[in-house]
Order: structure tokens, then sequence, then C-alpha cells
């Protein structure tokens, strides 16, 4: 799985092309979280020896650079990041492979009719992307994530939605709901054998600050 002197180079460029995208990002997507996806996704790799581990590291680097909560127009884009990545000299059957991975590993995509299997690559950047989604890390990025959105950290008046479709999912939630709509479903959804263990304390951790939140917020009035 060891990288050509070519590949080093091209990740080199593909990851400062990232970092001019998500230069000025407050939402928790920024280049520290495409460090942890990157690591995560080596991790991962290590254990899966069929994995490409140029696409895979490719895909970590680039996962959110055409995301629609986080660029203003996508097919721009997308259009962008096809003509960098051939300047590169990335043939298009790498390249493919590439939006094959960025395109569809979101949470969202699981609602979309035309969802099916990803790639193995596509699977280890998912499995990278979603562990940075859970544990001590998840949790910060909720509530940051939620701030720059102006979403309430929580109402127990509104009560956790069980989401079917890509237009309810993007509907606004409060911080703590998310946990229970997306976060704690995700320890279940890993794709590979490291990344279901990764998941286990993260996923541990999370309900055992939730428990902790419910016991702080339902303090009786002095």
């Amino acid at each position: 799985m060891s990288l050509s002197r070519q590949q080093q180079q091209q990740l080199s460029a593909i990851r400062e092309y990232t970092a001019t995208i998500l230069a000025h990002d407050l939402s928790g997507h920024d280049m520290e979280h495409i460090r942890r996806v990157v690591t995560l996704t080596k991790q991962i790799c290590q254990t899966e020896p069929a994995a490409n581990l140029f696409i895979a590291l490719s895909g970590a680097y680039l996962h959110d650079t055409i995301d629609d909560k986080l660029v203003s127009d996508v097919t721009i884009s997308k259009k962008n990041l096809k003509n960098f990545l051939s300047s590169e000299n990335l043939t298009p059957q790498e390249i493919t492979q590439i939006f094959d991975i960025i395109e569809r590993i979101s949470f969202k995509q699981r609602f979309s009719a035309s969802n099916k299997a990803l790639s193995l690559e596509g699977k280890i950047v998912q499995d990278a992307d979603r562990l940075d989604a859970i544990g001590a890390m998840g949790i910060v990025r909720t509530f940051y994530y939620g701030g720059a959105k102006g979403h309430v950290i929580h109402d127990p008046s509104i009560q956790p939605r069980t989401i079917h479709s890509v237009a309810e999912y993007r509907k606004n939630t409060t911080a703590i709901n998310h946990f229970h709509e997306k976060l704690l479903l995700l320890k279940e959804l890993m794709n590979t054998p490291h990344a279901k263990k990764l998941a286990e304390k993260r996923h541990q951790f999370m309900c055992e600050f939730l428990e902790e939140f419910n016991s702080e917020w339902n303090l009786d009035s002095l």
C-alpha cells in the first residue's frame, strides 16, 4: 500500500487545494477535521490491504470540498475540482473513483433513491468521517456547528425525529436532538471491522455525556 513519488506529490497538492476551500470554515469542517479523517483513513487502510491507499486518501482530503452545506455552488465546485485533478495528472479513472467517494459518503445519501454500495475505499473514508462525528470530537463539533447555524442547544418540547428523506435531514434541529437523530445511529452503520471497534468507545462516551447533560439540565429550580 505504499505511494509512489508522483502520488505523494499529488496528495500534497490535493491537501493544499482543500485547505484553500476550507480556509475560513467555522462549522467544524476545517483542516483539523480533514487531518483527523485522513489519519483515521490511513489507520483503517492498514487493516484493509485490498484498498487503494491513494484513492482513499484523496477522498479523505476532498470529501468536504463539494458539500452543499459548505460551498455556495455545488455544480461549480465539482467542475473546479475535476479541472484541478486533471491538472495534477490524475487519470480519468482515478477522478471517477474519487468522485464516487466524495459524492456518496454523506449521511444524507442513505435517504437517496439512487443510493448504491460504496467501493471499499468509499467505505473506509465514510467510516473515518463518521468516527470524527462521534465521541469527544463529535460532541465538540455538534455544538460548534449548531452555534454557527444558530441552533438551540436543547428544547425538551421538541422531540427527536425519525428521518426519512434528505429534505427532513436538512431541516434545523436542536444540538441535543442531533445526537438522537444521527450520531447515536452511526456505530451500527460502520463498514469495516476496525471502525466498528473504534466506534464502540466513542459511542459509549456520547451516551455518558448525554446522561450527565440530562442530569444537569433537569436540576430542580432553587
